[in-house]
């Protein structure tokens, strides 16, 4: 696992910034060095071949001697040695001409003449700039490295509050933002990007904890929920033994049966129902193929039909295939006539229309019962949620029913809603929604 190296950034943007400062200095003060050097060559050179033409337009003239022609060209640093045809020589030449620039010249009497220019002063001019050049570009970076330690906390203080913020958040100081003016540069993004991780860390803490409360509440639900059957099973066992062997004895007993075999079987109803939850939540096997939403349809219809032989219960619509899995959609279809003969009661109205719309196959379950308030038609599908009009105990229901529906359906793609009733119409309708099958 790689790891942030984490070196101070004021101190790594100090230096950087001298670092870059001093070798501009340096480049600077060379440059100069070589710029300076090079014009005072060309300087000299230049009064060297003004004193050359000058001695040039005298010769032409005649008018001056060896020794007048030569005391009219030299001084100002410059020294001239004339040389005449014969040989004869007037001024003099430097011991020394290396610290020297030389220019000859041919003069129109044949003779020819030699100027020295001496660079002495020039180069110690030159040093004196090198030294202040060093000395001011030291000093521009002592005053630079100042002012940085300044300029670089000011720009970074930014970073100090994120980090002040950081700190409360973790002692629990929660929603506090940064809220930065800008976010079309550097910090601006950096700040926005900051603020988005703790909203989102700061909601899925949020939804983990909502999670955390709605597990427990729903453990606790299903405790109450089991212990109410496993409880009527307790009683009636514990007085099954009390019961005596007579005529009178044997009807309480058979009675009892019957009463422990109806809360023996809604246990295990209950249990079931939180066995398929779990299933949903770890997520379904599904095994896929097409099914005919109609013929699932007919098939409830003659189900609910046997178990409730005066409910007015019919399929109609045009067969509607989907891609999906026929035991669990199947369950859906159960639980939904189930809980609509609850609500109805045995000498109901209910109605299974499956269909198409928006690309989508529809299956729509309606009652004629008391219907759903607006309030609860989300409600509704929450677990061990129990509606008093429709979702009584003394009918059997866990309370589980809707959830699993919904879940079953979200496992294929689709959704179970409650739907608005069409006005002026009792009752409640549910729509599964899935998705057609592929060609």
């Amino acid at each position: 696992m790689s790891r942030l190296k984490t070196v101070s950034l004021r101190r790594r943007v100090t230096l950087s910034v001298m670092i870059v400062l001093f070798a501009v200095m340096v480049t600077l003060v060379f440059t100069v060095d070589a710029l300076f050097a090079s014009q005072s060559s060309r300087d000299v050179e230049t009064v060297l071949l003004d004193r050359a033409r000058t001695a040039q337009q005298l010769a032409k003239t005649q008018k001056y001697t060896g020794n007048q022609l030569v005391h009219k060209v030299d001084g100002m640093g410059v020294q001239v040695l004339l040389t005449m045809p014969n040989g004869m020589t007037y001024g003099t030449a430097p011991d020394n001409d290396e610290r020297f620039k030389t220019v000859q010249r041919d003069l129109p009497d044949g003779s020819s003449i030699t100027l020295y220019g001496d660079t002495t002063v020039l180069s110690a001019a030159q040093i004196r700039l090198r030294n202040l050049l060093a000395a001011v570009g030291l000093g521009a970076l002592a005053v630079t490295a100042g002012a940085l330690v300044f300029v670089v906390r000011r720009a970074l203080a930014p970073l100090d509050t994120m980090t002040t913020l950081a700190r409360s958040i973790t002692g629990g100081h929660r929603g506090r933002r940064l809220n930065p003016l800008r976010t079309n540069n550097e910090l601006g993004r950096t700040a926005a990007a900051f603020d988005d991780m703790l909203d989102s860390l700061e909601g899925a803490e949020a939804t983990a904890r909502a999670s955390e409360e709605r597990t427990k509440r729903f453990v606790a639900d299903a405790a109450h929920e089991l212990r109410t059957p496993i409880t009527g099973v307790q009683a009636v066992a514990e007085a099954l033994m009390q019961t005596g062997l007579d005529e009178a004895g044997a009807e309480e007993r058979d009675r009892m049966n019957l009463l422990l075999v109806r809360e023996s079987r809604r246990a295990g109803r209950l249990v079931d129902d939180l066995l398929a939850l779990a299933r949903i939540d770890a997520g379904l096997e599904l095994q896929f193929e097409r099914v005919d939403l109609l013929a699932l349809a007919e098939a409830e219809v003659s189900r609910s039909t046997l178990l409730a032989p005066d409910l007015d219960i019919e399929a109609e619509g045009a067969p509607v295939v989907v891609d999906g899995d026929p035991q669990r959609l199947a369950q859906v279809l159960v639980n939904l006539s189930d809980n609509a003969r609850q609500a109805t009661g045995p000498q109901g109205k209910v109605r299974l229309t499956v269909g198409v719309f928006a690309g989508r196959a529809l299956v729509t379950v309606k009652d004629n019962g008391p219907g759903v308030a607006f309030r609860d038609r989300e409600r509704i599908f929450d677990r061990l949620t129990r509606l008093d009009e429709a979702r009584d105990r003394r009918h059997g229901g866990s309370g589980l029913g809707l959830a699993i529906a919904r879940g079953v359906a979200r496992a294929h793609g689709g959704d179970l809603t409650c739907a608005v009733p069409d006005p002026g119409e009792p009752g409640a309708a549910f729509v599964l929604s899935l998705p057609l099958a592929s060609r």
